[in-house]
């Protein structure tokens, strides 16, 4: 088990030798032209080819070119091979192609080529509803833990001084705003939202993908009776906050903008592959991918 940044190497490695072979079972929804976007964010800024614009840590490229009316025209990926090369080499692949603002060629530039430190793609969809998602945080998930622990005696401190007060700056793993056993409680409510969704809404399609730092949960049923608007996403929020107290993200269920971390990427700050998983006893620790060495 590794917990720690992965390097640039680590990271071409795993784009270029482990991530090809998760692709078969990318779920169905997640095609070369199906989410209006994909995403990519960089450790650090790379410049485009204009000058006067600023350096660019997280790059939005569209999949199709539209006209003036926003219908699609143009494919920007023929299929998801053009996708996957955009990911190892997002300034060499650049959709944009020689826009001006497009990503600077790296052979131009003593800068060297940009690697994903994330890689996220819309949850808006060109051939299926918005798809609905709730995100639970293990980040959040420790922030409250330590205000239970700390805040009752009045404290009015911020939130390291919060995770510090409470020990969870102290405990594993190491540097990071949380403790195992809150990414192991965000996997547990995870699948507690999994069961509501079943449960109370008659869901037929659901997922829940471990994101690398906690967990999201998606109700996939496109039927016209489940084409949920920003209206009922934001009922379903009160829902899991209020009725059922489970500690989520209200934002990224009622934004349609949203991006996710797209399944089988790596999540490059904990050295962990994004997954679909099947039980909360999901261990996360077991995450890390065969070419990151220990």
């Amino acid at each position: 088990m590794t917990w720690r940044q992965a390097t640039r190497e680590e990271i071409y490695a795993y784009y270029a030798e482990e991530f090809p072979r998760y692709l078969d079972y990318l779920p169905e929804f997640i095609t070369a032209t199906g989410p209006k976007q994909y995403a990519i964010a960089f450790r650090e800024s790379h410049p485009v080819r204009k000058d006067e614009v600023p350096d660019k840590d997280f790059i939005r490229r569209d999949t199709w070119q539209t006209d003036a009316s926003g219908d699609r025209t143009t494919p920007e990926f023929d299929d998801f091979e053009d996708v996957v090369e955009f990911i190892r080499h997002p300034a060499r692949n650049d959709p944009l192609g020689r826009n001006k603002f497009a990503l600077a060629d790296p052979e131009v530039l003593e800068k060297p080529d940009p690697r994903p430190d994330a890689v996220y793609y819309a949850l808006d969809h060109w051939e299926r509803p918005w798809v609905l998602l709730v995100d639970i945080d293990a980040k959040e998930i420790a922030r409250d833990r330590a205000d239970e622990m700390v805040s009752a005696n009045g404290d009015d401190r911020d939130d390291d001084a919060l995770l510090d007060a409470a020990g969870i700056l102290d405990a594993a793993p190491d540097g990071y705003p949380y403790a195992f056993e809150d990414v192991d409680r965000a996997i547990e409510y995870g699948f507690e939202v999994r069961d509501i969704f079943e449960d109370d809404f008659d869901a037929e399609e659901t997922m829940v993908v471990y994101s690398g730092q906690g967990v999201h949960v998606y109700l996939l049923d496109t039927d016209p009776a489940h084409r949920y608007d920003e209206q009922s996403r934001e009922v379903l929020n009160d829902l899991l906050l209020e009725t059922y107290d489970i500690p989520i993200d209200p934002v990224v269920t009622a934004d349609r903008r949203r991006v996710a971390r797209l399944p089988y990427s790596l999540h490059a700050d904990v050295c962990s592959i994004v997954q679909p998983i099947e039980s909360p006893a999901f261990d996360a620790r077991s995450a890390t991918p065969e070419v990151i060495d220990e």
